[in-house]
């Protein structure tokens, strides 16, 4: 048997099917306004951040502004076997939202309420429309916050469906460990809950870790508990840059192992600077650059800076750049995460292809430097970032949407990156999740047999493949 190409692994099966008249007036009477079949919203939930331009849109789009929507949505929906998209701010970037076998967008943006706050347990407790810009303004005044940072403003929903992490995951972990509990509406329309704000339990299947990462294939997520942090006494930020991508590197390999407890620390490569000197009007030295944060004591932060400081000059290193106002620190973190913006402004009318292979640190290296060359040689324009104390890093291949030839040769890269990933006992994503663009590799990475594992899950909880269909792997 021929091993499947780069473009048979990413390219999406469309089988709409259609959403009955019926369904249309039944939605129409429950919602009313809250229900629309505008072209140009449905469009909108029909397009996320991804590569993925010829899907048609959901046939309409309910708001939902309450648990009791999206039941009585879900069930309509059950009612005519027709599928049901849960949709945030659709910042994906795999195509998780796209409406592949037709249905119904279920927008729960509109569920944007913090529930609760339970500042002496740290913990809160939040519908799923609450971004999380949104979350840390409300709860700042607590002394406390919510350390998930994935770069776009996205909803916790999504970023619990997604299993999101980001730049601080490499401290505080990612919203796997950061979900205590959740509500979900099941594919039949019924409200459960999981976990507990308590720390931990023992108390039969760990329902909560099913639905984190499940990305709207088992239910919608109607509720989330979270954990939150003091904000720390002391934060300072520092750039530093390198003669080349293996000393930048290899001194964030050194400083994990090590064990210093940094909180963020970022790859920028040259290329990629340039483009946010430009973008984002900044004078930032142009070279591959590691952009940290420390968190902690004034007497812990100045120990972990000048250990980080010591291993990068043993790797060239130049001196650190400080950031220590908020102000300062604000606008660097904002010009990082808008590295994607300035990358795709920096070739108009492109489209990025994203990866976000994640490695065993050890390893980091030499998958990031063999798949820089290959970049290289491709001649394809490229994005390089990498939340690489985690062993997590992003290449954004910046390619013009209507060439055949440049998205085959990306998909090639992207297939050649994975591979390389997988290999060294890595994952296909690290944070983005699979949604469309990544179900031929889960079964490369999972196998056969565990991916058939999943499927068994997902029909038995929803037999009739109405939620998110299309999406993770194939029903």
């Amino acid at each position: 048997m021929n091993a499947p190409t780069p473009l048979a692994h990413v390219t999406p099966e469309i089988k709409p099917r259609p959403a009955p008249p019926a369904l249309i007036e039944a939605l129409k009477q429950r919602f009313g306004a809250q229900f629309s079949e505008a072209m140009a919203v449905r469009e909108q939930h029909g397009r996320d951040e991804s590569a993925f331009t010829t899907v048609p849109p959901p046939a309409g789009v309910v708001f939902a502004e309450s648990t009791a929507d999206a039941q009585d949505a879900v069930k309509l929906c059950a009612q005519h076997q027709v599928p049901v998209i849960p949709y945030g701010v659709g910042s994906s970037l795999e195509g998780h939202l796209l409406a592949v076998q037709g249905g119904i967008s279920l927008d729960v943006s509109r569920m944007n309420q913090v529930l609760a706050v339970n500042a002496e347990d740290l913990t809160v407790t939040v519908q799923p429309g609450v971004t999380r810009k949104q979350l840390n303004d409300e709860i700042k005044n607590t002394g406390l916050f919510f350390p998930i940072d994935p770069g776009a403003d996205a909803s916790i929903g999504g970023m619990a469906a997604t299993r999101a992490s980001g730049t601080n995951a490499v401290r505080y972990g990612t919203m796997r460990e950061n979900v205590l509990a959740l509500e979900v509406v099941t594919a039949q329309g019924e409200a459960i809950r999981t976990g507990t704000r308590a720390k931990k339990s023992s108390a039969g299947y760990d329902l909560t870790r099913l639905f984190v990462g499940s990305e709207g294939t088992l239910g919608v997520i109607t509720e989330v508990t979270l954990r939150i942090y003091p904000l720390p006494e002391a934060v300072s930020a520092a750039i530093c840059s390198f003669p080349s991508i293996a000393d930048a590197v290899n001194t964030v390999i050194q400083t994990i192992q090590l064990g210093v407890p940094i909180a963020r620390v970022e790859l920028i490569d040259a290329g990629t600077v340039v483009m946010l000197n430009r973008y984002a009007k900044l004078d930032l030295h142009v070279g591959h650059m590691l952009l940290m944060e420390f968190h902690g004591s004034p007497a812990g932060v100045r120990e972990q800076a000048e250990t980080v400081q010591h291993i990068a000059r043993d790797h060239h290193g130049a001196d650190f750049q400080w950031a220590d106002t908020p102000e300062e620190r604000t606008r660097l973190w904002t010009a990082r995460h808008n590295a994607y913006f300035a990358a795709v402004q920096s070739r108009p009318g492109c489209r990025a292809i994203s990866t976000d292979t994640c490695v065993p640190i050890s390893r980091l290296a030499d998958c990031l430097l063999d798949s820089v060359a290959e970049a290289d040689a491709s001649g394809i324009p490229y994005f390089l970032v990498g939340h690489v104390g985690d062993g997590n890093f992003h290449f954004g291949y910046l390619i013009d949407p209507d060439s055949a030839d440049e998205r085959a040769t990306a998909e090639a890269l992207n297939h050649q990156l994975v591979a390389r990933a997988i290999a060294m006992q890595g994952t296909c994503t690290g944070e983005h999740g699979v949604g469309l663009h990544k179900m031929g590799f889960l079964v490369d990475e999972a196998g056969a047999g565990a991916v058939a594992m999943m499927r068994t899950i997902k029909l038995a909880l929803d037999p009739d493949n109405i939620m998110n269909p299309g999406k993770v792997f194939a029903v």
